[in-house]
């Protein structure tokens, strides 16, 4: 039986683990939980699967979780210092499933405790990839990615020999502003930026999805989770979100890995690897599906794209400055304060500054050095929507 402990449980991407879970008791344990506010999903899973321990992100949610549970109520630790303590629990695999810049702290932890990791917080890698890599080299974990598209590549490239891989194509849906016109897209709502067509996850991952941004960053984390430079990792739009990603050889073949959009497939694959599980879903049709398409996707629509590639190609630190700015300014966005076209332009400003000055090209030798540019960038990102009509 595999014990896994839960970075970001009541988060989609923790709660579809816990559904694979629950359907395989047999084969896994849940021995520790990470939440953030939501106490009310964390007692039921906590009822359910029973974990030995578990983190909330506040005292005041540490007392509401002991008052529901009672006695039920396991070891409830708080805040970043919880994170650091279920990241580090006796488990087989920490599924890293928290968004944004919180998760590189704990699972950097699990990494040097010895973990396997199933990663699913791309920002790991994307603020941190080179630090990250020799921290897995040197302990000796393994590194499951569970975003769909690099599941797919992980799966395209088994059994291959890495010196004959050419390119490596992501596939992105579009989004919800796939055929929207570049006015259109300036004036999107927050609620048309939510409804993406495909896909079921948090509203910070859909934003991203509508601008692309996330696709930039899927773009990066390929970068060193396969070791391909920026010129060996291209882009395709594939609205039906069926081809979740394909693998060039340099003899010019192509394999492709296909399946339903539903992240309970790649989520299962890197729990259980290197086994399949019989998952109870639906299977592809590829009659009834009729037809797959592929388009080139428009940077001049969705700039946050080529932002990202622009981040790859700057150094170590600059994908951390395109990460931090990313997170302010889709925060602002989901609160109202700012449109949907500003994002990129933020993004792109804070970049912008942060290349053309002294520190652009600078090694990222720890923590610290990360935390410093992240923590830059979202000041600068902060003062630019404070005090400009972005």
């Amino acid at each position: 039986m595999r014990r896994l402990a839960i970075l970001g449980s009541t988060g989609s991407i923790g709660e579809q683990t816990l559904a694979v879970v629950g359907e395989f008791p047999e084969r896994f344990s849940v021995a520790a939980l990470a939440a953030g506010r939501n106490v009310d999903k964390l007692a039921e899973q906590v009822r359910q699967f029973r974990p030995a321990l578990v983190s909330v992100g506040t005292d005041e949610g540490a007392h509401a979780l002991r008052e529901r549970l009672g006695a039920e109520a396991p070891e409830i630790a708080v805040g970043e210092a919880g994170l650091l303590e279920v990241a580090t629990a006796p488990a087989d695999l920490v599924v890293a499933g928290l968004v944004g810049a919180v998760g590189l702290p704990p699972t950097l932890a699990a990494i040097r405790a010895g973990r396997d990791i199933a990663l699913a917080n791309k920002e790991v890698l994307v603020m941190a990839g080179a630090l990250v890599l020799r921290e897995v080299q040197r302990h000796g974990v393994e590194l499951l990615p569970v975003d769909s598209e690099h599941s797919a590549i992980f799966q395209a490239l088994a059994g291959q020999r890495r010196e004959d891989l050419a390119k490596i194509v992501l596939t992105a849906s579009g989004g919800p502003f796939r055929t929207w016109s570049q006015s259109e897209i300036e004036e999107a709502t927050t609620a048309q930026a939510l409804a993406h067509p495909n896909w079921d996850m948090g509203p910070k991952i859909t934003i991203d999805s509508a601008s692309l941004a996330n696709k930039g960053l899927e773009v990066i984390e390929a970068r060193w989770l396969f070791d391909a430079p920026p010129e060996a990792i291209d882009v395709v739009v594939h609205p039906q979100s069926i081809v979740h990603s394909l693998v060039e050889f340099v003899d010019g073949s192509v394999l492709a890995q296909l399946g339903l959009p539903d992240m309970k497939i790649p989520i299962a694959l890197a729990l259980s690897h290197p086994e399949r599980l019989p998952l109870d879903a639906p299977r592809l049709d590829l009659a009834a599906v009729g037809r797959l398409d592929f388009e080139t996707p428009d940077t001049k629509r969705f700039p946050c794209l080529e932002l990202a590639f622009d981040a790859l190609r700057g150094g170590e630190a600059a994908p951390a400055v395109f990460n931090a700015a990313n997170e302010i300014s889709v925060a602002a966005f989901l609160e109202d304060r700012i449109g949907f076209g500003a994002i990129a332009r933020t993004n792109g400003a804070v970049l912008a500054k942060f290349l053309s000055g002294s520190q652009g090209q600078a090694p990222l030798g720890s923590v610290d050095d990360v935390l410093e540019v992240d923590a830059w960038a979202r000041r600068e990102a902060r003062t630019l929507l404070g005090g400009s009509a972005l």
